[in-house]
């Protein structure tokens, strides 16, 4: 047998195991940096895509998690969780060599539509390696350790990320001042080297042990499968929000980048530069919230970060009044570090709270069926996104303030909503309503949000006075967390 699986791993397969997830974690994020995002759009931009075909692109990913329906039963026949993993990674991966040969092959009207069809290959085996590397996981792991690991990984693959994203960005920059007329062959050498490294990571997968998988006491149809976690009212509570908030999400994050270049007009160059500043944060506080995770529990953290997520949505529309100005900077970069602290927390909980409310055994149906629903949500988003982003180009909703006095006219612009704004307003209100429902869901060792609120405020001025030794500058750094103190005493 190819890939075998054992019925007890030692503590030493374990821990290569772990170390082989932590190896490939880092190969798929630097793919993932270096052929998605803000490169991803702007080959497409440059290639004459559309708002709808950018919101397209954005579907294809959470469209084709509908492809882990017969997964499961894949899973569930064969039971060999590391060959179906390892074998549909790499034909996903192996489809970026489509996009690579664009500029070179195609035209720029075939090349559109190639890049559609090869990412669409790419994400639905990346939906079928996805389906039986949860499972795998679910087993592989210990539970007491899901938040701490699971956030090392991401820490480490934000970091190395980081790196990455810097360097693609000035080796972009650098292609079009040198190679002003083969923009479009820069982007597919960058694509080529994440496709590289990508293949390093599918090597990694396969120096992970597998557990055998729990025995089949009775074999049940896939529509029961499929269906069992719906009759399971918390599991079913955990649909219904991770469904609500993948939809708000994907209605607004996809256009971000298309926002900053095309309203803002700003250079990529710095739109990577503020996508580096998030990471960063993710970074810094992906360790805090793992350790919160294991601490309090998975949803005590999405009660913190997630409406701090929210917020940072319904900011952007207030980088524009109704044109760039003087703020509009400061602001973004204020956004970005907020949104980079929130994501850190929202990615790690989300992730681990399905692994842990999936009773063991049952992971692969339970996983699936919520991202199934969760997919359902996030294809439907993009596309409403792009559809709006061209209904609202010509509609705008305004509210000013004028003061008309003898010498001179004051006119105060206290809200103007155009195109883009739209759509983040109805993405923060569908991220407060998923908030909502995210209170139905019960955990182990859930707590208040304001105890993970007080203990993330002693955190972070824990390690402002690590950082420095200069006493104005430690009191400085703790001002606003001593503010939001005593605002909570006095409304107690």
């Amino acid at each position: 047998m190819r890939f075998p699986v054992k019925d007890t791993l030692t503590n030493e397969e374990i821990q290569s195991g772990l170390r082989s997830v932590i190896k490939d974690g880092l190969a798929s994020q630097t793919m993932v940096t270096l052929t998605g995002g803000a490169f991803l759009v702007a080959f497409a931009l440059k290639l004459g895509a559309s708002n709808l075909v950018i919101g397209l692109l954005a579907a294809i990913a959470p469209l084709t998690q509908l492809i882990q329906i017969p997964s499961i039963h894949l899973v569930e026949r064969y039971r060999l969780r590391r060959a179906i993993t390892v074998y549909a990674s790499g034909l996903a991966r192996a489809s970026w060599l489509l996009i690579v040969l664009i500029p070179f092959l195609f035209s720029v009207e075939t090349g559109l539509t190639v890049l559609i069809v090869a990412l669409f290959l790419h994400s639905a085996f990346a939906a079928i390696g996805g389906t039986s590397w949860n499972s795998w996981m679910r087993d592989l792991v210990p539970e007491n350790r899901l938040g701490s690991f699971f956030a090392k990984r991401m820490s480490l693959a934000t970091a190395l990320g980081i790196v990455v994203s810097l360097a693609a960005g000035v080796y972009i920059d650098s292609w079009k001042r040198l190679f002003p007329r083969y923009e479009l062959e820069g982007y597919s050498i960058l694509f080529l080297l994440g496709f590289l490294v990508g293949m390093l990571g599918v090597y990694f997968l396969t120096t992970i042990p597998e557990p055998r998988m729990a025995p089949i006491k009775v074999r049940l149809k896939l529509s029961t499968l499929i269906l069992q976690p719906f009759r399971d009212v918390n599991f079913k509570n955990l649909i219904i929000f991770s469904a609500s908030w993948g939809f708000a999400v994907s209605l607004a994050a996809p256009f971000f980048t298309v926002y900053m270049l095309k309203r803002l007009g700003l250079d990529m160059s710095f739109v990577i530069a503020l996508a580096v500043l998030s990471q960063l944060m993710s970074l810094l506080f992906l360790r805090i919230w793992g350790r919160f995770s294991d601490r309090f529990s998975n949803k005590s953290v999405l009660g913190v970060s997630g409406p701090l997520f929210v917020g940072c949505i319904l900011a952007w529309t207030f980088t524009t009044v109704p044109e760039k100005y003087m703020l509009t900077i400061p602001l973004l970069i204020v956004i970005h570090i907020l949104m980079g602290i929130s994501t850190a927390g929202v990615n790690l909980a989300s992730a681990n709270i399905g692994l842990k409310l999936a009773p063991k055994g049952k992971a692969t149906a339970y996983l699936a069926a919520r991202n199934i629903v969760v997919s359902i949500g996030a294809a439907i988003g993009p596309v409403l996104g792009g559809r709006l982003a061209d209904f609202f180009a010509a509609r705008e909703l305004s509210w000013t303030l004028r003061w008309i006095g003898p010498e001179r006219e004051l006119v105060f612009h206290t809200l103007n909503l155009q195109q883009w704004d739209f759509f983040f307003l109805f993405a923060f209100l569908v991220g407060i309503y998923s908030i909502h429902r995210l209170a139905m869901v019960k955990e182990i060792g859930e707590v208040k949000e304001r105890v993970v609120l007080r203990e993330l405020m002693a955190e972070v001025g824990r390690s402002a006075r690590n950082l420095s030794t200069v006493g104005g500058l430690r009191h400085l750094t703790q001002f606003p967390f001593f503010l939001i103190r005593t605002t909570q005493r006095r409304g107690k």
